[in-house]
């Protein structure tokens, strides 16, 4: 049978009408049932479009001028394209729509639970400057410190463009003065090319309650030259600023904190508050970055977990002890696990902090944990699990099964994950029941969901 060929080529301009999104965000428009995708394209648009990319089955294209515009799109408060935020030229009400149907579609072709009911998805009222936490590229041109995020697709530092509408306010001005002051003292920046210079990246993170702040300036260097000049002008321009903190990055890499960390000025920690309880944040702390949202996606988890006074919970993937401790509130006991040694160091100072007695932490994977608790009889009511995008271990999912909790509740950054973790929980004996979609990062494709087991 002769290959069929798609029916547009590359580089050839055409018109096309939009009728759907991808998960991503793309417009979705077709020729002769081949499908197009097409960023910055919304459903009900007619536009034309040069082919870029043309594959047997799909292609993908470049918007080149819109004949007809939809009533969703509204003008982008930034036009930067960092590859940050691509969602800005949709109106929050499709955005939030889109989202649902990404979590409805993997329930139903990936789950196949379209009988589950998908909420619908909890979103922002202001779904700007939400972010409690950036981490900036210094770079130099004609002599000068410049910040900003990279372009698409390379390591080019887009200039002066730290003010993302996505951060919250302070930060930009801090990451600026930061520029500005670094500029002045002549502090070289970092050579990404040459692996020479200093300044590498600076880090700002805020308490959304506290308006605490903690500065991280990331270097090449052992030694940060003028850092008791910088540190002064900085500390005086933001008396909100409680932690300066010296990180030194010695490897070509892309990563970018390295292993050396010191504080040179103020405390280890900073301070933030979820609800009624506290968290100590280090620079290297795992903490979300739109809190609010959080505390709305961690009230559902509890809703749904339905702890009673008598029961005992394990929360793998338990990080700084964040859900752990909200279920603590309710629980006679919980067990949190999490394989990253600083995080659980970080649990423990958290209960500590909200004289949280009830809660033990422990280093280790989870999925090999577990079975070893379930051997010295500990048997769960409840679990909790919060994996990483790529989801949960087949392992974690057996051991999970096998220690034969009444509940399950499952918060996750990737419904696709999800969904394929789901239709193994239900043929282990575990009925799905609900699934809340959270909108913890407007603005971008992502979207957090908390869902709700019970053993069959």
């Amino acid at each position: 049978m002769a290959k069929q060929n798609a029916p547009v080529e590359k580089n050839e301009t055409i018109t096309l009408n939009f009728e759907d999104l991808t998960h991503e965000g793309n417009g979705v428009g077709k020729i002769n049932g081949y499908p197009l995708f097409v960023p910055q394209a919304l459903p009900g648009e007619e536009g034309k479009v040069k082919v870029v990319k043309a594959n047997k089955n799909f292609g993908f294209g470049k918007l080149l001028e819109l004949t007809k515009e939809s009533s969703e799109r509204i003008e982008p408060v930034c036009h930067v394209h960092c590859n940050g935020c691509g969602l800005q030229h949709m109106s929050y009400s499709l955005q939030l729509e889109m989202k649902q149907n990404q979590v409805k579609n993997a329930m139903k072709k990936i789950a196949h639970l379209e009988h589950v009911q998908v909420l619908p998805i909890i979103g922002m009222e202001n779904p700007l400057h939400y972010r409690n936490k950036v981490q900036i590229p210094v770079g130099e041109k004609n002599g000068e410190l410049i910040t900003g995020f990279y372009q698409k697709r390379s390591h080019r530092i887009i200039e002066n463009t730290e003010t993302c509408v996505t951060h919250n306010e302070v930060i930009n001005d801090v990451v600026k003065t930061v520029r500005d002051i670094a500029n002045r003292l002549g502090i070289q920046a970092y050579n990404e090319q040459e692996h020479k210079g200093v300044l590498r990246h600076i880090m700002v993170r805020i308490g959304e309650e506290t308006k605490d702040i903690m500065v991280v300036l990331v270097t090449r260097t052992d030694k940060l030259p003028h850092q008791d000049e910088l540190v002064k002008e900085l500390t005086s321009e933001f008396p909100h600023i409680k932690s300066v903190v010296h990180n030194v990055n010695h490897k070509r890499t892309n990563v970018i904190m390295g292993d050396k960390t010191k504080v040179i000025w103020g405390d280890e920690y900073i301070h933030d508050k979820i609800g009624e309880i506290t968290f100590a944040i280090s620079a290297k702390s795992f903490y979300q970055v739109n809190p609010s949202q959080t505390k709305k996606l961690y009230d559902k988890a509890l809703e749904y977990a339905d702890i009673g006074t008598k029961d005992t919970v394990i929360d793998a993937y338990c990080g700084i002890g964040t859900i752990s401790l909200f279920m603590a509130q309710k629980a006679r006991k919980v067990y949190g696990v999490e394989v990253v040694p600083e995080a659980i160091s970080d649990a423990k100072k958290n209960a500590m902090l909200n004289g949280i007695t009830n809660a033990e932490f422990y280093v280790g994977e989870a999925e090999k944990v577990m079975p070893w608790w379930k051997m010295q009889g500990l048997n769960p009511d409840v679990i909790v699990v919060d994996p990483p995008r790529k989801g949960c271990d087949e392992e974690l999912l057996k051991a999970m099964t096998e220690m034969q909790p009444k509940r399950i509740v499952y918060v996750s950054c990737n419904p696709s994950t999800l969904a394929r973790d789901l239709r193994v929980l239900e043929d282990r004996g575990y009925a799905t029941q609900e699934v809340q979609p959270v909108d913890m990062f407007p603005q971008t494709g992502h979207v957090e969901n908390v869902c709700w087991l019970e053993k069959k």
